[in-house]
């Protein structure tokens, strides 16, 4: 029999099959990848918002009252949302659950639940800088209406939750026919997707009807990638800058206006001094000044959108071109781009304390569509583990032995895409002893080296994982292992900047560089590698 009213645990029922939904379909989600939300991995964004709602969730008492159920999914998807879609389903979850607290009401019936979904769709439109139809914030506006008018005309929750659902349906459907790119792509919206799954969960804890089936369809690749381009190119917004934000509530709107000068898709939301703020922008340092002007950001995160694109379409279509395909290990977004510019096939993330298993490589070599593979570990904890997929495929895999992200990129200098794996590991393994690496980190611990005492806190610099450098500040220890590596037969100093550095820092490396050493020219990548602010390969 269905249920007439909602109350506190069937509203945490609606949250959990909500989460195993979006898990479910992550994928079919996530292939839906098109501007002007280009986030790559949709699905798992959600998936995040969601599971942060379920944890809250979960650390309440036994059998809690429905105000804790409210105040949990509140605060779980504000703290947990990820990415354009993260946030925006965020806030209509927040929109949603303020409309039944200020009902103070110990259920939730047809009328309710209608005002809660305007009170979402309200929300979600109030959180972003320029709202664009067509997404999910169309569909949720387009839902709650119908819901709105079923309420007037039905008294019971599930004939409306029907209409809403079917509305839902309707308007997700639509969603091509106002975005030319949805169209071109063949595709509905990601994030009106992710809302649909909402209604259809809605109805299987109402009236246990079944869960649909998840269906990957994949969008056009060319269309994708034009589009991105496109946007990229015109307006400036290649990156998705997000952070938490402690500031005053009264000092936000100047914030979304200087935001709204360098960047589009703006979502920002919380309330009470802390917010989840998300922009994609192409100056990423205003990104973050912004937000340092009002207050303090936290967590910060940076996603390359265009390199989201190629690395979830483009890059088996390379792997079909070539006779040896390469994979390479990559602990930062802009490391691996580097490395898929340089000829890269496929990227694996792992590196320093995040290193990849046997089966994540034997996976990315069978995803190739080369017989001949290269793995470039790049980090010396990661070649043992390498050296084990060669047995476990059909294909033939070679690794190369870099212990370094830099000897990874001039490896790359001697790899031959129409040799095979043997010849390949041979001349890649020669061009990776043409450079000298080195390693800037943060001591996290006390311990005693042939060089002296080490405090927590100092500044280590690092040759084959040796520390030969201790200094009180980055600057001092990337300019003294410098000295250290540099010798008369080099020419180029390349730094690879990680996401525990700075413009400024940088900027006062490469100076000192320019001065002392006026023969070498100073290359500088951001790699957004985490504990190693710099990586240093001199050639």
């Amino acid at each position: 029999m269905a249920l007439e009213t909602l109350d506190s645990k069937n509203l945490a029922n609606l949250m959990y099959c909500f989460r195993d939904a979006l898990q479910d379909h992550k994928e079919s989600l996530n292939s839906l990848n098109v501007y002007p939300v280009p986030d790559g991995d949709t699905g798992s964004n959600m998936v995040a918002t969601l599971n942060s709602v379920v944890s809250e969730i979960e650390s309440l008492e036994e059998n809690p009252e429905l105000e804790n159920i409210i105040k949990a999914i509140s605060h779980g998807s504000l703290m947990g949302a990820r990415g354009n879609s993260g946030v925006i389903i965020s806030q209509i979850l927040r929109g949603f659950v303020s409309e039944i607290k200020s009902a103070s009401r110990k259920t939730i019936d047809a009328n309710l639940f209608s005002g809660a979904l305007t009170a979402a769709s309200s929300a979600a439109y109030e959180a972003v800088g320029n709202p664009v139809e067509g997404t999910i914030l169309t569909v949720v506006r387009e839902t709650a209406e119908a819901a709105e008018k079923a309420a007037s005309e039905e008294s019971g929750l599930l004939p409306v939750a029907e209409i809403a659902r079917e509305a839902a349906k309707h308007s997700l459907d639509s969603t091509p026919e106002l975005l030319a790119v949805l169209a071109r792509a063949g595709v509905v919206d990601a994030g009106g997707s992710g809302f649909l799954l909402m209604m259809d969960s809605l109805l299987h804890v109402i009236d246990d009807r079944p869960m649909p089936e998840p269906e990957v369809v994949t969008a056009s690749v060319d269309s994708l990638i034009l589009d991105v381009h496109d946007e990229t190119s015109s307006s400036g917004t290649r990156y998705e800058v997000m952070y938490f934000l402690e500031a005053p509530d009264d000092l936000i709107p100047d914030f979304k206006k200087a935001w709204s000068e360098i960047g589009d898709s703006i979502v920002v939301v919380g309330g009470e001094n802390i917010w989840n703020c998300h922009v994609h922008t192409n100056n990423i340092g205003a990104a973050v000044e912004a937000g340092i002007s009002v207050g303090k950001p936290y967590e910060i995160r940076v996603t390359d959108l265009f390199e989201e694109v190629a690395e979830n379409h483009h890059d088996h279509d390379l792997a079909d071109s070539v006779e040896c395909s390469v994979i390479a290990v990559a602990n930062g977004d802009g490391i691996g781009e580097i490395f898929r510019s340089m000829g890269a096939t496929l990227i694996v993330k792992g590196g320093q304390s995040m290193n990849p298993s046997t089966a994540d490589l034997l996976e990315a070599a069978e995803a190739t569509a080369s017989e001949h593979v290269i793995i470039l570990p790049n980090n010396s904890n990661i070649v043992a583990v390498a050296e084990q997929v060669d047995s476990q495929t059909s294909k033939t895999v070679r690794v190369v032995g870099t212990h370094t992200v830099t000897e990874g990129f001039a490896s790359l200098l001697g790899y031959d895409p129409e040799a095979t794996s043997d010849k390949n590991q041979t001349g890649m393994y020669q061009a990776s002893q043409m450079v000298e690496s080195g390693e800037i980190t943060t001591a996290v611990r006390e311990s005693k080296t042939e060089i002296g005492k080490i405090k927590k806190g100092d500044f280590l610099g690092l040759q084959k994982g040796k520390v030969t450098v201790i200094a009180e500040t980055i600057v001092e220890a990337a300019n003294n292992l410098l000295k250290e590596m540099i010798s008369d037969e080099h020419e180029i100093v390349t730094l690879v900047a990680g996401e525990d550095s700075n413009e400024k820092e940088t900027d006062e490396i490469v100076a000192w560089v320019n001065a002392e050493y006026e023969e070498l020219e100073v290359e500088v990548h951001e790699g957004g590698q985490p504990l190693y602010p710099y990586y240093i390969g001199i050639e």
